[in-house]
């Protein structure tokens, strides 16, 4: 029994660890381990404890839901619990995102979990979300990388969509190799499979230019005769131990330059005198 689990756990704290790319002795080094005792833990010869596990799981950055998978296979019981938003125990942290949304008006800002479905979004998105071609992408469970760089989405829309989507697409795929996440791959392999330029190729679209270097990569979204210019932050919660909160992202953008703050706050203005 205890030569099973530990032939199940070792594998899956050698493959975290050359993911990480790291030698058995530089984990060792990192976890004030042996080097020996690690080596023993990978090929079965040992069986870990569940401080052990945990301990390697910490030092190899590995996402609390798969943490449990480690304990799991090590012969324990999980230590992360996953609660919906909507849970009592999470109502702190609900406030929290709430006010950091609202606040955060008139300038756009959402709440996605680990595979960039949204599960919140303040009042300033709307009007963004009214550049969507394809009604489908709306119905929920909405992907906001879906959204973003497929054709019926917010492509067209987009100004600087190649520069847009080579940030998206980087930082994809930058989550998967963290992650490990199938789902997120396979939503790579689909965003991928986009077309590269939303009005194909030879649409003859020229881009816009740049008057000054840019301090971040921005999404430049045209919006009826106008361009809004935004640059994003992100935002997650310090030292979580629940699964749900450590997933969560909060994304706030910016106006890049003053004309989208003024058009932003105009906006909203049109929202308050006329909330129907």
């Amino acid at each position: 029994m205890n030569s099973h689990r530990a032939a199940a756990i070792g594998p899956l704290i050698r493959d975290w660890r050359q993911q990480r790319r790291l030698s058995q002795l530089e984990l060792a080094l990192e976890a004030e381990i042996s080097q020996k005792h690690l080596s023993f833990v990978e090929s079965g010869r040992s069986q870990p404890s569940r401080d052990m596990v945990l301990l390697l799981a910490e030092h190899l950055g590995v996402p609390l839901r798969e943490r449990n998978t480690l304990l799991l296979a090590a012969g324990f019981a999980p230590v992360y619990l996953e609660r919906a938003l909507e849970d009592p125990a999470l109502q702190a942290a609900k406030a929290a995102i709430d006010l950091i949304l609202t606040g955060h008006e008139p300038y756009p800002a959402l709440a996605v979990d680990r595979h960039w479905t949204l599960l919140a979004a303040n009042a300033a998105v709307a009007p963004l979300l009214a550049l969507v071609v394809d009604a489908e992408l709306l119905r929920p469970p909405v992907n906001v990388l879906r959204l973003a760089l497929h054709p019926g989405g917010l492509a067209a829309a987009t100004v600087n969509f190649d520069e847009w989507r080579a940030h998206i697409l980087a930082r994809l795929r930058q989550q998967v190799r963290i992650a490990a996440d199938p789902v997120l791959a396979d939503l790579l392999a689909e965003l991928l499979a986009y077309p590269a330029s939303p009005l194909g190729s030879g649409s003859g679209r020229v881009p816009m230019p740049v008057v000054e270097p840019a301090i971040a990569v921005p999404l430049r979204l045209r919006v009826g005769e106008g361009v809004l210019s935004f640059i994003s932050t992100t935002t997650v919660f310090g030292t979580p131990v629940d699964i749900t909160l450590s997933e969560l992202a909060l994304e706030t953008f910016f106006p890049a330059d003053a004309a989208t703050g003024a058009a932003l706050r105009a906006l909203a203005q049109t929202r308050r005198n006329d909330p129907d």
